[in-house]
């Protein structure tokens, strides 16, 4: 449970962009050039399909609010299910790079990486106890 806890906060520091090119990131993770090189084709080999996924999900999205203004109810919630499978699939896309990297880091340069995830993620999201 811990390890998916981990894979899954992990995102949010890869939202930050490229993080293997980010000079402190790489120092603090201790990322070797053949590590970062791996982690940029990994990315690029990846970007083409999350780009048409994306666009996938965008125009089911817009034929979901164009239904949603023009058609029966039925008809809408049948087509949710078009944008969940796109929403899907774009998931799926994103999660198999996110492990693909994973697995181009060492057990230590992963633990340092998810902690550098949770300190972030921290710092984002408040502690609703202190409200």
């Amino acid at each position: 449970v811990a390890a998916l806890l981990a894979f899954c906060a992990a995102p949010a520091l890869a939202q930050r962009g490229k993080w293997w090119q980010d000079e402190r990131l790489r120092r603090e993770l201790g990322l070797t050039t053949e590590q970062s090189t791996r982690l940029e084709e990994i990315f690029q080999k990846t970007q083409p399909t999350l780009r048409q996924r994306m666009q996938a999900l965008d125009k089911a999205e817009d034929e979901l609010d164009r239904l949603v203004e023009t058609a029966d109810d039925e008809s809408v919630l049948k087509y949710v299910e078009v944008v969940e499978a796109a929403r899907g699939e774009l998931n799926k896309t994103r999660t198999v790079m996110l492990l693909r990297m994973r697995r181009s880091l060492t057990a230590d340069q992963w633990a340092k990486f998810t902690a550098l995830a949770d300190q972030r993620n921290r710092q984002r999201t408040p502690d609703r106890r202190q409200r």
